[in-house]
């Protein structure tokens, strides 16, 4: 990409730390826009820490915003999540006004030239915001969803903005909502960490030796984002005789537990590790939450999915294992207790959904950064409101 010399550019990525997911995709993006020959700037900017900068929220309740939901999802206290989701985003509609406000303040002081949101749910007030503070900066909205759960969650209706899609279905739900096709922007999958682009391991069966599996067994990886969650537990008691990989995270108790289970076959129980590729490229399938990072990380290491669809599957996360099916790249089934039954059915086939998963090429990482910088040349310098760098 050839960009011509000009003024360093401010460009901002806004994320927060609830599911990890919003954090990880953002970092990527950074670690990726950095690398490359452009006159950007590039910022992470933590919602949060704008909205409540003198941690008001953690000195009340003790946790952070985000702890609250990571502590369910560790729990795996899913179900309901839909009312309260309407809940949330009827709370985020009340505070509009102070929302804006605060955003408005924060980009008059720093004055960013484009604003990425990597999050869902306040896209509105954070378009607002910026329009205030910075007319003529463009904002897009990447999904880390694999679909849109409208409304009100990604796609927010007569926004001037650019919108990032990584499926088909987010691409026609963003036209639908009326957006310009010249503003909505497909790209061939989810943000993954560079790490996930990297040669697979290459020698499989020395690096089980060396992690106590046995070469020769179909080996499972299981893993429920960065906390982990209790459902290994019950995913590990109905697979005694499956070699398993089972990564915890952050979650030291579950690792514990995990490696006091008796079992048939050998198990290699991991805590937090920042090498999860590694790990995935000693596997030959995958078991774990339907989430749009996890599902896209195993296909890209070409592994396929066995992940569940039931009352306690999150409402954002509804249309993924759809995508599963419709990709056949994995197995959908409606318990963790019938796991033993989908390892039965992906082994039958295992080289037809290994090959099906190795087809799918995710290269969106790099496909963005080309997207942005299309998006920055098209807007005009930003117009200095009245007042602009003293907050609002």
């Amino acid at each position: 990409m050839v960009i011509a010399e000009s003024p360093l550019r401010h460009i901002d990525l806004v994320y927060f730390n609830a599911g990890g997911g919003h954090r990880a995709s953002a970092q990527a993006l950074q670690s990726v826009l950095t690398e490359l020959d452009l006159p950007w700037s590039v910022r992470l900017v933590n919602l949060f820490e704008v909205l409540d900068p003198c941690d008001r929220f953690r000195r009340l309740t003790g946790l952070a915003p985000e702890d609250w939901y990571n502590r369910r999802l560790a729990r795996g206290w899913t179900m309901g999540m839909a009312q309260e989701l309407k809940l949330l985003q009827g709370a985020i509609r009340m505070a509009h006004p102070a929302l804006v406000g605060r955003l408005d303040a924060h980009w008059r002081r720093t004055r960013p030239d484009m604003v990425v949101s990597l999050i869902p749910n306040f896209n509105r007030a954070l378009f607002d915001g910026l329009a205030l503070a910075r007319p003529g900066a463009p904002m897009v909205t990447i999904l880390t969803d694999l679909a849109d759960h409208p409304p009100h969650f990604w796609i927010e209706r007569g926004q001037a903005q650019h919108f990032v899609c990584g499926s088909e279905r987010a691409v026609m739900q963003a036209l639908a909502s009326g957006h310009a096709p010249q503003r909505v922007h497909a790209t061939s999958g989810m943000i993954l960490r560079p790490s996930f682009y990297l040669p697979p391991v290459g020698d499989r069966a020395s690096e089980r030796r060396r992690h106590g599996l046995d070469p020769s067994r179909p080996t499972g990886l299981v893993l429920f984002g960065g906390h982990g969650s209790k459902a290994m537990l019950t995913i590990a008691r109905h697979l005694p005789d499956v070699q398993l990989i089972l990564l915890c995270g952050h979650n030291q108790a579950l690792a514990r537990r995990l490696q006091a289970l008796p079992a048939g076959a050998p198990r290699h129980v991991v805590g937090f590790t920042p090498e999860v590729q590694r790990y995935m490229d000693m596997a030959d399938f995958f078991i774990g939450k339907p989430g749009p990072g996890s599902i896209s990380e195993a296909v890209r290491r070409g592994l396929p999915v066995i992940v569940v669809d039931n009352a306690w599957t999150m409402p954002q996360e509804r249309y993924n294992p759809q995508w599963v099916n419709e990709h056949g790249v994995g197995v959908v089934h409606h318990s963790h207790r019938t796991v033993d039954r989908a390892v039965q059915t992906l082994l039958a086939d295992l080289d037809g959904y290994r090959a099906r998963a190795r087809a799918m090429h995710n290269r969106a990482l790099f496909e963005i950064p080309q997207i942005l910088a299309r998006v920055l040349a098209a807007h005009t310098p930003v117009c200095e409101p009245a007042g602009a760098g003293a907050p609002g």
